[in-house]
């Protein structure tokens, strides 16, 4: 097992290679939780993401014969573009294996930083076999994500700067995808803050410890916005420091995720992928662990493609009621659109998008059917546009 020494080194190895990120209390995240939050903002490293802390430290670990040997790993994404950052600072040639569900936009930054990116498989443990094999054949130093000490030590100066930043903490909340984060941090933490609970978040489809602290499961996989979570068994290592040292494993929806990337666009204009909300999607999901708690939540990558961050917000929007699909059937006669038009300006909708059809939905040849798309303030806004209209045409929400 890593020793707080062990991170101590990390912190010395990488000092001035990896971005010492803010550690900013938030008013209102904490209004909305009923807690005293604390972001560390690791979505702002160069790579966007904590992962180039712990390949940071790996590779500065390697001799001159492993360097000269060359690189090998396997992710999904920020553990990618983090190796191949640091393997181009320290002229070391770097080949990752991405599963080929990885969004372009990750690819697309790895291969940026010059190394080798090769699509396998379809879910990371396929993905990992063929890097194996493809390493055992060309000789290179397997860099692993999360089942490695020297990874396991660098991810763990994340907690060494936030505690050295923060302050008082009661409750430190990460995500789990292999554990390298949460494991590192917690051997960090207790050294420094002996009595601050250590809570780990996993997503539904990959909640391998949804027993704690029963026995791991097999999870269902799958689909999933956390897709930097999206591993189905943590590694050994990782696994022995969490049994020990965290208290509390919350498991989240993907709803709960999608929200909370849309509260830090929002409420504190931060960008979030998935895997990075789901610390705060936890806060929001249980306050009967944290409310009234000072408590330390990580933004732990920013990565998010920008259709589906897109498509979180509107999504978020219909849900909350800002935002309201209406249809309905109108007269097929001039002025008619002009009116609706009028209507919902003068309540105070925005209209969005606008569909009218005469001659495949509407039941009458002097009749069409419209749709209209409109953004409002609240639910209750939604409402009052809704009655506005009722008054003078048949409209029902899609």
């Amino acid at each position: 097992m890593i020793t707080f020494n062990d991170v101590l080194a990390a912190a010395a190895r990488i000092e001035g290679r990896v971005l010492r990120t803010p550690t900013v209390p938030s008013h209102t995240l904490s209004r909305a939780a009923g807690a005293e939050i604390t972001l560390k903002l690791d979505n702002l490293q160069a790579v966007g993401s904590f992962k180039e802390r712990g390949a940071a430290n790996k590779l500065a670990l390697l001799t001159p014969e492993e360097r000269a040997r060359g690189v090998i790993t396997v992710s999904a994404g920020n553990h990618a573009q983090g190796v191949a950052r640091h393997a181009s600072l320290l002229g070391i040639d770097a080949v990752i294996v991405m599963p080929r569900f990885t969004p372009a936009g990750k690819v697309t930054r790895t291969t940026s930083w010059g190394a080798r990116v090769i699509l396998e498989g379809d879910n990371f443990a396929e993905a990992t076999l063929f890097a194996n094999d493809l390493q055992e054949r060309e000789g290179r130093v397997f860099v692993h994500p999360y089942d490695d000490d020297a990874v396991m030590a660098g991810q763990g100066t994340f907690a060494l700067e936030l505690c050295q930043d923060a302050g008082e903490l009661d409750a430190l909340v990460m995500p789990i995808g292999g554990g390298g984060l949460l494991s590192g941090s917690a051997v960090a933490a207790r050294a420094l803050r002996p009595n601050m609970k250590m809570v780990g978040v996993q997503v539904e489809s990959y909640s391998s410890l949804s027993a704690f602290p029963g026995a791991e499961i097999t999870p269902p996989g799958g689909a999933t916005i956390a897709e930097g979570i999206a591993v189905l068994k943590i590694g050994r290592r990782p696994y022995d420091v969490i049994k020990e040292y965290v208290s509390d494993i919350v498991v989240v929806s993907e709803r709960d995720v999608e929200d909370a990337i849309t509260m830090l666009a929002e409420a504190t204009k931060q960008v979030s992928e998935g895997a990075g909300a789901a610390a705060l999607a936890a806060v929001i999901k249980r306050p009967d662990l944290f409310a009234g708690k000072r408590v330390a939540i990580p933004i732990t990558g920013g990565n998010i493609d920008s259709r589906i961050l897109a498509n979180t917000l509107l999504r978020a929007m219909l849900r909350d009621g800002r935002l309201l699909r209406l249809a309905m059937e109108i007269p097929d006669r001039p002025g008619v659109l002009a009116d609706i038009s009028r209507t919902i300006g003068e309540a105070g909708g925005n209209i969005l998008e606008v569909s009218h059809q005469r001659l495949f939905a509407a039941p009458s040849v002097q009749a069409a059917e419209l749709e209209v798309m409109i953004e409002a303030r609240d639910p209750q806004h939604a409402q009052d546009i809704t009655t506005a209209l009722a008054a003078s045409y048949i409209v029902r929400r899609v």
